[in-house]
């Protein structure tokens, strides 16, 4: 999957850079002084590179915990989001990343232990509060586990935390295991990603289709874990009605109410920059040409219509869950 692996000079001698490096015995390896050598130039080909990534070994010195915007959250009042990983193994259609970034390159970084600290110092010095923290923001937080040991570094440190700090792990994979092989814990969210499956089938290229991330939901709630659903984004289509009618009734008949953590709902939106971006990359996308509309340099569909969509799947989502577990994305 991967054939050329660029490491930064800082992290070579990293025990996660060896053991990842171990896992891709054929790989090309090529030092670099700083990931933006490779990451950041002007006039890269990203539709060429998303064909055959290459991974890349670095280390984050600043910016480990970041404060989610206002809006984005599943209940708590204080909310961080962090990444281990920049760009996605799948290939969504409506992302921003790749409005966000000039390559289509993997970033990892490896250097787990700074984060660890960032998150352990948040959480000892509001002890009284529930914080949560959401991966899985630049990158989905599963599809690389194999490789990565992400979720299962992630997780033991969690183990240790008390129960007012809460990992929330967003995905679309089905890189479960690492779940399946331990307890779950309390203060834990596994979080999957949906859209109606002709939907999926369209935009949501690489990714597993609904039924397989509906088959390893199964498995992660049958162990005991908490489960999130997050339907975010809403992609309009003429008969949106029928096909999210369609989705959660699906969906729903899998979930284990006990276990149900939360629910997200959110709209499409993209910077004006990223928007534009995206659609000379994808210039026949038929995505790109719905009714949409620029207001304060965020795109997103007319107002009519993301209202109309909101409100119905609204209503839709409320027949099966209750209020408090509802968290629509406002941000």
């Amino acid at each position: 999957m991967i054939d050329t692996i660029y490491i930064e000079d800082s992290v070579r001698d990293h025990s996660r850079t060896q053991s990842i490096l171990s896992r891709f015995p054929k790989a090309k390896q090529i030092e670099c002084e700083r990931y933006g050598e490779v990451f950041n130039p002007k006039a890269q080909n990203f539709r060429l590179q998303k064909q055959n990534p290459s991974l890349i070994l670095a280390q984050k010195f600043h910016g480990h915990m970041l404060e989610a915007p206002l809006g984005y959250g599943i209940g708590a009042k204080r909310n961080y989001y962090f990444s281990h990983m920049l760009n996605c193994l799948y290939d969504c259609r409506y992302c921003f990343l790749q409005g966000m970034y000039r390559s289509a390159h993997y970033v990892l970084f490896v250097n787990y232990e700074d984060f660890h600290q960032e998150i352990k110092k948040i959480t000892l010095e509001q002890p009284n509060e529930e914080i949560h923290f959401f991966s899985g923001y630049d990158c989905d937080s599963l599809a690389l586990e194999p490789a990565t040991g992400f979720a299962a570094n992630f997780l033991d440190l969690f183990a240790t935390l008390p129960h007012n700090a809460l990992l929330e792990l967003r995905t679309k994979s089905t890189q479960v295991r690492s779940l399946l092989e331990r307890e779950p814990l309390e203060n834990c969210v596994v979080a999957f990603s949906f859209t109606p499956d002709e939907i999926a089938r369209a935009l949501e290229h690489k990714a597993p289709n609904v039924q397989r991330r509906l088959d390893a939901l199964q498995k992660v709630q049958a162990k005991g874990w908490k489960i999130g659903l997050r339907f975010d984004p809403m992609i309009y289509q003429k008969d949106y009605p029928s096909q999210y009618e369609n989705l959660f009734k699906t969906v729903f008949q899998k979930i284990d109410p006990a276990l149900l953590h939360s629910v997200n709902l959110g709209v499409f939106r993209l910077p004006d920059s990223f928007f534009k971006k995206l659609r000379n990359l994808y210039p026949d996308e038929i995505l790109f040409a719905s009714p949409m509309e620029s207001t304060r340099g965020m795109m997103a569909y007319k107002q009519e219509i993301e209202e109309e969509m909101t409100q119905f799947c609204q209503e839709q989502l409320l027949r099966y869950i209750p209020t408090e577990k509802y968290f629509p994305c406002t941000y």
